[in-house]
């Protein structure tokens, strides 16, 4: 006989047991996958918006790249930096196949001579007359401009030749540079005390900026590109000039001979060099005044940004040194002493050289800037000024001989 609890068979109460701990079990497997489900939804939106999971200690990116250098990386609340994108290997695609030359335009001869940087000699010589002062990439850095005043006209060169184009009549373009969006170009023409805004396509006049003050120079841009504070060399005077209403806007009496412009990276401050005044004024752009002044040596002329972006260095023409200041502690951490009359400058692309015009030797010097001893010394033509190394890194060109963003 069967059996029985209660009245029950024994047979039907496991039965239901077995079936109620399935119905348990599927319930838990359900609620275990909707879980995973969940977390793997998480992961992916995660993932898409730029984060990604990772062990401790982890470089990868979520792109499976290594992250780039520290002065490339951008962040909302992290410090500004102007010349992040100047970072060695940051070359444009646009410069793809460009041979590595520095260029010197020869004032005193009307010529160009194009320097191998890795063998250090010249290996081509230009002839383009008049008295060519600055070598100017052009904003989407596809060639480069022989700025030359004295005959009126920038000339076209190609840098993937080497060969020279046509020339465009300009007013006494001592300097050019391009507003940081490439909507205008800027023609510095200094003989004239003019500074004309014009189309960089089809070099259509825009607006002429009368210039007051003798001897208009050098210029940079404020950080959000609407205005710049260009130097009138001859008068002691620096101006601010709003890019959008293309006028004057303000000034400041600094004294000297103010030459030189260059932005602080954090694009709080504009620092001048002031050759009659043997030292660089520190500008406050907002109120337009000069906020410091920093000894350097006699004849503080040219300037360029270290590679690294923490100094700015300064040519002093007429003691034959190098200052280098700290952008940070705002005073002089170092001085070489490389002779000869260095004028403009510029940074070989992996920071490593210093490059500089000897503009009453007529020849280009090579500077370690490790060491701030002089490695290379080249013979060019008579009056070397503005030269240009080129390619560079960074994304544009704002003109002068090789200015960056």
């Amino acid at each position: 006989m069967a059996s029985t609890v209660g009245r029950r068979p024994l047979g039907t109460i496991l039965r239901k047991r077995v079936f109620f701990v399935l119905i348990v079990a599927a319930l838990l497997v359900f609620t275990v996958t909707l879980a995973l489900e969940a977390s793997e939804e998480e992961t992916a939106d995660s993932t898409r918006s730029g984060a990604v999971a990772r062990s401790p200690g982890s470089t990868l990116q979520a792109s499976g790249r290594p992250p780039a250098s520290p002065i490339l990386q951008a962040s909302p609340s992290g410090p500004l930096n102007l010349y992040a994108s100047d970072a060695p290997g940051n070359f444009s695609p646009a410069v793809a196949g460009v041979p590595e030359r520095v260029y010197v335009p020869n004032t005193l001869d009307g010529t160009v001579d194009v320097i191998d940087p890795m063998t250090y000699k010249v290996i081509d010589r230009l002839r383009v007359g008049g008295k060519p002062h600055h070598i100017t990439p052009s904003w989407d850095l596809r060639h480069l401009y022989v700025d030359n005043p004295d005959a009126d006209k920038l000339t076209i060169m190609d840098p993937r030749t080497g060969h020279l184009g046509p020339s465009i009549k300009v007013a006494s373009p001592y300097n050019l540079y391009f507003t940081p969006d490439g909507g205008k170009a800027i023609v510095v023409a200094e003989y004239d005390r003019l500074v004309e805004f014009r189309d960089p396509h089809t070099w259509r006049l825009l607006k002429q900026v009368s210039i007051p003050w003798a001897g208009v120079d050098h210029m940079d841009f404020s950080a959000d590109g609407s205005y710049f504070l260009v130097s009138c060399e001859y008068s002691g005077v620096v101006v601010k000039v709003s890019v959008k209403r293309m006028a004057v806007v303000d000034t400041v009496q600094v004294g000297g001979r103010p030459i030189d412009v260059k932005i602080s990276p954090d694009g709080k401050v504009f620092y001048v060099a002031n050759q009659g005044l043997s030292g660089v004024s520190v500008i406050d752009p907002v109120k337009m005044r000069q906020i410091a002044f920093i000894p350097t040596g006699r004849g503080a002329h040219g300037f360029a940004v270290s590679r690294d972006t923490r100094s700015l260095y300064v040519a002093n023409r007429l003691s034959g040194s190098i200052s280098v200041i700290s952008f940070r502690k705002r005073r002089v951490v170092n001085t070489w002493l490389v002779g000869g009359s260095p004028d403009m400058l510029q940074v070989s692309p992996d920071g490593t050289q210093l490059w500089m015009s000897n503009r009453f030797g007529d020849t280009v010097s090579v500077v370690s800037t490790s060491t701030g001893r002089v490695i290379h010394t080249i013979t060019v033509g008579r009056g070397p000024h503005g030269l240009s190394y080129f390619p560079q890194p960074g994304r544009f060109s704002l003109g002068h001989n090789g200015v960056y963003r």
